[in-house]
């Protein structure tokens, strides 16, 4: 069984059609619900479900505080590697792309760690482009012994790989991996990467199991909102969410709203998703998976994530650097694979957090000895 069962199940579904039929008192009979359908989620997404985005928020809410508190997760991203063999139209690091690429020795990872570490940052992300030759698995375990000395929690966000690959991984201490999609539907794919690795669509759709079964407790997916048809898109990242939920019971399953912001290409992507369909998308996601982990990147600016705190949103990035070496060897020449919104470093998010009630978490657990 593979999720790519369930997209199948969608493929010649009209969407028009089924938003056409769902009425205001379908939606308000959805919110006032204790567990959601597949289908109740897609009403949720839907242009009618606009117009109710209030008690949405406020069921959302209660849900948030019911199953995380009123807390946030803080974590910092950390590039090890830009060199890429995709091109990806939408990404700074694509290989078409004449920018300076930069791989760190395991010494600069360090210097790079201790700065994270210093700011009281607890759980880091390692993120490198797609490029085996040159990031192999043995140069990945070397970064993650280091990471280990400064971090509680190790993530990964690369290439996908295979399961013995991934175990390889985890048996170093990598404990959460993040995979995004991008877009689900396969045409589209197909136009946004056009050459490498990556055009293999169902090799990535089936990394987040291979990364499950491999034994991290954290699975993180997502979809490029504004690559493809927002509403059908978000509602196959839901059903791609719950899916891992119901199939991989010893593993956390989170969800990413990352929203399309410059890289260094002239791409502008033909779905860009406002601030008020943004919201609705999260707060039909929580309403469908209250469980689930939702991460709000620096694509999204402090106003955009102060308020996303008080309705769903679980987890931050803070003090953020998307180039290589950005933390501790900055002033180079380097290309970050996108531009960030939210510039604030981490002790002005935690008093954002605490600002609106909440509380900053830097660490949320211990691997067992």
């Amino acid at each position: 069984m593979s999720f790519s069962k369930v997209l199948e199940q969608y493929r010649d579904f009209s969407y028009r059609r089924f938003f056409d039929g769902v009425s205001n008192a379908d939606i308000q009979s959805i919110i006032n619900k204790s567990a959601l359908t597949p289908l109740d989620f897609l009403a949720l997404l839907s242009p009618r479900a606009s117009n109710h985005l209030e008690p949405m928020a406020e069921k959302a809410r209660q849900l948030t505080i019911q199953y995380f508190g009123r807390t946030i997760q803080l974590f910092s991203p950390l590039y090890i590697s830009n060199h890429c063999s995709n091109h990806c139209v939408y990404c700074g690091f694509n290989c078409q792309n004449g920018i300076n690429r930069r791989k760190l020795a395991v010494d600069e990872i360090a210097r790079e760690a201790e700065t994270i570490a210093a700011s009281g940052i607890q759980h880091v992300l390692l993120l490198t482009g797609e490029a085996p030759q040159v990031t192999p698995v043995s140069y990945l375990v070397e970064a993650v012994t280091c990471l280990k000395k400064y971090f509680a929690s190790v993530s990964i966000e690369i290439f996908p790989m295979e399961e013995e690959e991934y175990q390889q991984l985890e048996q170093a201490g990598v404990d959460g991996l993040t995979l995004f999609q991008e877009v689900y539907d396969p045409v589209v794919y197909k136009k946004v990467h056009l050459a490498g690795r990556k055009r293999d669509y169902r090799f990535r759709l089936d990394g987040p199991e291979r990364g499950a079964r491999a034994g991290f407790r954290m699975v993180n997916i997502g979809t490029l909102l504004g690559l493809g048809e927002p509403r059908s898109e978000f509602f196959l990242t839901g059903l791609h969410a719950a899916y891992l939920d119901d199939t991989f019971l010893d593993t956390e399953i989170s969800v990413s709203l990352p929203r399309f912001n410059e890289a260094e290409c002239d791409y502008r992507p033909d779905y860009p998703v406002d601030d008020k369909t943004f919201v609705q998308f999260l707060l039909a996601l929580r309403l469908f998976q209250p469980r689930a982990g939702i991460t709000i990147s620096t694509r999204e600016n402090a106003y955009m994530r102060d308020n996303l705190m008080q309705i769903g949103a679980t987890r931050f990035s803070a003090g953020v650097s998307t180039s290589v070496g950005g933390y501790s060897l900055a002033g180079r020449d380097d290309t970050p694979q996108f531009e960030i919104t939210d510039e604030r470093d981490v002790a002005e998010m935690a008093q954002a957090i605490t600002a609106g009630g909440y509380q900053p978490v830097y660490k949320d657990w211990d691997r067992s000895i």
